[in-house]
C-alpha cells in the first residue's frame, strides 16, 4: 500500500510516520511544510499543484494530519478548512483524470467539534457537533466537507481524535504546558502555574492515536464517515497535574484565572470508543502514567521537594 501522509512532521504525524513505516506492507510518502521529503502546505498549495502530486506519488490512501492548532480564526480557517477543500478538489481531478481505483482518504478531526456535552456519560459519533470555540468550528467545517465528499462516493473517514498526549507533546497543549510547567518548578524551586484546572478530559496516547490512522489506512471494508478516538475514560484535569507534581516530586501547580480559548466552556470529554474498536479492531495500549512518563517526568532534587 502506498500511503502519502499529510502533516507527517508534526505532533501525530510523526507519530503516524514511525507507525506505518514499521510495517513491510507500507509504503510511506511524508509531506509537510517543511522536514519532509515532499514539500507541501495545503492552505496555499492550490488543487493543481496537490493533483500534481497526486499523480506524480500515486497513493491507494491519503492520510491528513495537517491542520492549524492556534492563531487567529483567519489561521485557523485556512489551515481546517481552505486546506481541506484544496486536497478534496484534488483528489476529485485525480480520479477523474488518472486511471485506477479512486485514493482513500483518512481525515484527522477533533473531540474540539462536540462544543459542550452532557456530563457524566461518553459521546458517541451520532451526538450532534455545537463547537464552542473557533477551533473546533474550523475543525467540524473540515469534517463536513469531508462527509460531504464522503456523499458523493468518496472513500474517506474521519478520525475525531480526543485529547492526545505523550512522547512530543508540545506546550500548545495542556499536558505540554503541565510537563513543562513542572520541570521549571524542579528546576528553579518555584511552584508550578497553570491555568484553570477544573473539568475533565479523554487523554488518549498519541502512540494510540497512529495506531488507529493506520489501522483506518489500511482497512479493506467500507468504514463509518465518522469514528471517535480516545481512551474511552474522563480524567479529571486536577488528577492529572497531581499525578504528574507526583512523578517529579514537586507540588500540583498553582491555578489562575486563564486558560485555552480552544477549551472555552468544555468541562467534560469522553469518548464513546465502541464503534471504533468493532470497526478498526483497535483498543488503546498505553495507560495514562505511562504516557506521562514517557514525557520525561524526572524526579526534582531533594532540595526542591
Amino acid at each position: 500500500m502506498r500511503c502519502l501522509l499529510l502533516g507527517a512532521t508534526g505532533f501525530i504525524g510523526g507519530h503516524v510516520w514511525t507507525r506505518l513505516a514499521a510495517d513491510p506492507a507500507v509504503t510511506v510518502l511524508p509531506a509537510a511544510r517543511s522536514g519532509a521529503v515532499l514539500h507541501v502546505d495545503l492552505a496555499e498549495t492550490g488543487p493543481a499543484e496537490l493533483w500534481a502530486m497526486l499523480r506524480e506519488t500515486a497513493p491507494d490512501v491519503v492520510v491528513n494530519c495537517a491542520g492549524v492548532t492556534g492563531g487567529d480564526a483567519v489561521a485557523m480557517a485556512a489551515g481546517n478548512v481552505v486546506a481541506v477543500a484544496h486536497l478534496l478538489a484534488a483528489l476529485e481531478r485525480r480520479d477523474w483524470l488518472v486511471s485506477g481505483r479512486p485514493v482513500r482518504l483518512v481525515h484527522l478531526g477533533s473531540a474540539g467539534e462536540y462544543g459542550a456535552v452532557p456530563a457524566g456519560r461518553p459521546v458517541s459519533e451520532t451526538y450532534p457537533p455545537q463547537p464552542v470555540s473557533a477551533y473546533g468550528m474550523s475543525k467540524l467545517a473540515g469534517t463536513e466537507l469531508v462527509l460531504a465528499a464522503r456523499r458523493q462516493g468518496r472513500a474517506a473517514t474521519v478520525l475525531r481524535v480526543f485529547n492526545p498526549i505523550g512522547p512530543g507533546t508540545p506546550q500548545s497543549l495542556l499536558p505540554g504546558r503541565l510537563v513543562a510547567s513542572l520541570r521549571r518548578s524542579a528546576e528553579t524551586g518555584e511552584p508550578a502555574r497553570l491555568g484553570r484546572l477544573d473539568g475533565h478530559r479523554d487523554f488518549i496516547d498519541v502512540r494510540d492515536v497512529a495506531s488507529a490512522v493506520a489501522a483506518a489506512a489500511m482497512a479493506t471494508g467500507r468504514l463509518p464517515g465518522v469514528l471517535n478516538v480516545g481512551s474511552g475514560r474522563a480524567t479529571a484535569l486536577r488528577d492529572l497535574a497531581e499525578t504528574a507534581a507526583d512523578a517529579v516530586g514537586v507540588p500540583p501547580p498553582l491555578e489562575e484565572d486563564t486558560g485555552s480559548s480552544r477549551s472555552a466552556a468544555v468541562n467534560w470529554q469522553q469518548a464513546d470508543i465502541a464503534a471504533t474498536v468493532a470497526s478498526l479492531g483497535w483498543q488503546p495500549a498505553y495507560p495514562l502514567a505511562a504516557s506521562l512518563a514517557d514525557m520525561g517526568l524526572t524526579a526534582a532534587p531533594a532540595s526542591h521537594r
